[in-house]
C-alpha cells in the first residue's frame, strides 16, 4: 500500500525502449539479436506485472530489524526464472562474483542514504528485504524494477555492460519503489517523466554520497561506464547537459530536452518517460549546484520532502512538483536561499512554480 492509498507497482527498466528499438534494426546480427530479445522479454515481464495487479501482488517478506538492511542476491544463471539460486545474503562475506557483490553493495548504498539523509527505513520506510537477480536471461541489455525487486542483465558486450557496474543504475531502479509506495507516479507522460527523473535525481544522489562528492565535483551522468568501448557516449543520460550522453552511429543521438521549449510530444516511450524527464532532471541540477555542498542534503531534501510529503498526486504535471518543491523549501528553510535557488531553477528550465 501507498502512502497516497493506492498500490500500482508497474515494470520500470533503465534503458528506453526507443533506444532498443533503434539496435534492434541494426544490420548487425550482433547489436540487433540482443536488442530484439530485450524487447521481447521487456514486454512479458510488463504483461505479468500488469496481471499482478489485477490478481495481487505475492505478500512481502517480513521486514528487517529497523534500520538495518536485508539484502539477498539471487542468481539467474542466464535464465529468466525469478528470483533464481540464492547466492549472497546480508552479512555474508563476499565471494568470487564480482557482479553479486556489485548488487550487494548497491543495495546496501541506497538503503543507507535513504536512512541516514531522509530517515527512511528501505524503499518502504517499512524496512522492506531488498532482493536482486543478476545474470538475468542471455545478453540482456536491461536492467529492472519489477514492483517486488531489482532485476540486472549482463548486456551484450556490443553496447551495453554489466549492469551492476553503475551504483546510480542500482539505486534508479530501487528508487523507483520508493516511488511506488509513495506518490506511486503514473507512468505515462508528464507524471511519468516525474517519475523517471525522481529515480534518475536519487540514482546520482546514492553515487555521489557513496563517493562523498560535492555538487561541483559529481559528473551528473547516469549510467556512466555502462556503454561498451564501441558506443561513441559516456552515459546514458546528462543531468548536466541533457541531450549530450550520447551521439553514436548504432544508439543516435540523446533525445533529452533540458527546458520546456524543447518538450518532446510522442506516443512512444510511455509518452516520452525517459525523454522529457530531463526537464525536471536538469531543475535539480540547478538548484543543487546553486547550493553548493552536498546534493543530498538540502537540495536531495527538498525533493524527497515533495516526493514523500502526501500532496503529490499520482498525475501530476511537472508544474505540480514544481509548486510542491517550494513549498517544501519554504517549509523547511524558511524564506532563505534555498526557496528562491528553488524557484530559479525551474524558471531556468521553463516550469511554472506560481
Amino acid at each position: 500500500m501507498t502512502d497516497n492509498g493506492g498500490f500500482t507497482p508497474v515494470f520500470c527498466t533503465i534503458i528506453p525502449p526507443h533506444v532498443l528499438d533503434r539496435l534492434a534494426q541494426a544490420d548487425d546480427p550482433a547489436l540487433a539479436g540482443p536488442a530484439r530479445r530485450t524487447l521481447q522479454r521487456d514486454a512479458y515481464e510488463r504483461t505479468q506485472r500488469r496481471l499482478t495487479t489485477v490478481i495481487g501482488a505475492t505478500a512481502a517478506t517480513t521486514a528487517a530489524a529497523s534500520g538495518a538492511p536485508q539484502r539477498t542476491v539471487y542468481d539467474a544463471g542466464h535464465r529468466t526464472s525469478l528470483p533464481g539460486r540464492k547466492v549472497r545474503g546480508e552479512g555474508a562475506e563476499p565471494g568470487q562474483d564480482a557482479t553479486v557483490n556489485r548488487a550487494y553493495a548497491g543495495l546496501g548504498a541506497t538503503f543507507e542514504l535513504l536512512l541516514t539523509a531522509y530517515g527512511r527505513d528501505s524503499i518502504d520506510g517499512a524496512g522492506l528485504p531488498l532482493d536482486a537477480t543478476v545474470h538475468y536471461d542471455e545478453e540482456y541489455n536491461n536492467a529492472f524494477w519489477n514492483g517486488e525487486q531489482m532485476v540486472f542483465g549482463d548486456g551484450d558486450g556490443e553496447i551495453f555492460l554489466d549492469f551492476t557496474l553503475p551504483v546510480d543504475v542500482i539505486g534508479h531502479e530501487l528508487v523507483h519503489g520508493v516511488t511506488q509506495y509513495t506518490a506511486n507516479l503514473t507512468y505515462f507522460g508528464q507524471p511519468g517523466a516525474l517519475n523517471e527523473s525522481v529515480s534518475d535525481v536519487f540514482g546520482a544522489l546514492i553515487k555521489q554520497y557513496t563517493l562523498r562528492q560535492s555538487a561541483t565535483e559529481a559528473d551528473w551522468l547516469i549510467g556512466a561506464g555502462l556503454l561498451a568501448p564501441r558506443v561513441t557516449g559516456v552515459a546514458l543520460r546528462s543531468m548536466k547537459e541533457p541531450g549530450t550522453a550520447y551521439d553514436d552511429d548504432v544508439l543516435g543521438k540523446d533525445p533529452q530536452p533540458a527546458t520546456m521549449d524543447d518538450y518532446v510530444t510522442t506516443g512512444r516511450d510511455n509518452g516520452g518517460v525517459h525523454i522529457n524527464s530531463g526537464i525536471p532532471n536538469h531543475a535539480f541540477y540547478l538548484l543543487a549546484t546553486a547550493l553548493g555542498g552536498h546534493a543530498w542534503e538540502r537540495a536531495g531534501q527538498v525533493w524527497y520532502d515533495a516526493l514523500t510529503g502526501g500532496e503529490l498526486k499520482q498525475d501530476a504535471l511537472f508544474t505540480d512538483f514544481a509548486k510542491l518543491t517550494v513549498k517544501a523549501a519554504r517549509e523547511r528553510y524558511g524564506d532563505g536561499e534555498e526557496l528562491d535557488a528553488v524557484g530559479k531553477a525551474w524558471e531556468q528550465v521553463g516550469v511554472r512554480t506560481v
